[in-house]
């Protein structure tokens, strides 16, 4: 009996989706502070990027999933953490966007600029090792082989 109610439990755990949970900023800023994160969003704009501790960014982007794709790099506290939200700081723009962040699971988050539902992208927890050595294998892994002296 004890089996077939851990059984449903967990089937009900799997089935049922993941509930996001909004993160504070200081929440936010310890998930995300020094981690690749590759992301997509509402547009079909996508890339990788890291945000460092000081606000500043660099990564890749290619907008709305077409043409090329460029490395941009922001300044220093061009990302802010501030008592009620995560702001961005952009030459240029008028005002300053907040974003509501979204845990979904371990690896993932989504944010949603404040005001604009709309405008959602999901990001991702990358490994940048094996980013790295996909990004620069431009042919396919060499074949393993024995190499002992003398022999052919």
């Amino acid at each position: 009996m004890f089996m077939r109610i851990a059984l449903i439990a967990a089937s009900l755990a799997v089935a049922l989706p993941a509930v996001a949970q909004e993160m504070k900023p200081e929440e936010a800023r310890r998930f995300v502070v020094g981690k690749l994160f590759s992301y997509t969003c509402y547009d079909g704009t996508q890339g990788a990027g890291r945000i460092f501790s000081d606000g500043s960014v660099a990564g890749t982007i290619r907008i709305s999933g077409s043409g090329p794709v460029r490395y941009a790099m922001l300044p220093a506290n061009t990302i802010r953490v501030k008592s009620e939200a995560v702001c961005a700081s952009l030459k240029g723009l008028p005002w300053e966007p907040c974003f509501k962040l979204e845990q979904v699971d371990a690896n993932t988050f989504k944010g949603t600029v404040r005001g604009l539902s709309f405008a959602t992208c999901t990001f991702v927890k990358r490994n940048p090792r094996t980013n790295i050595a996909r990004a620069t294998s431009s042919s396919a892994p060499l074949p393993l082989r024995a190499s002992i002296a003398g022999s052919n």
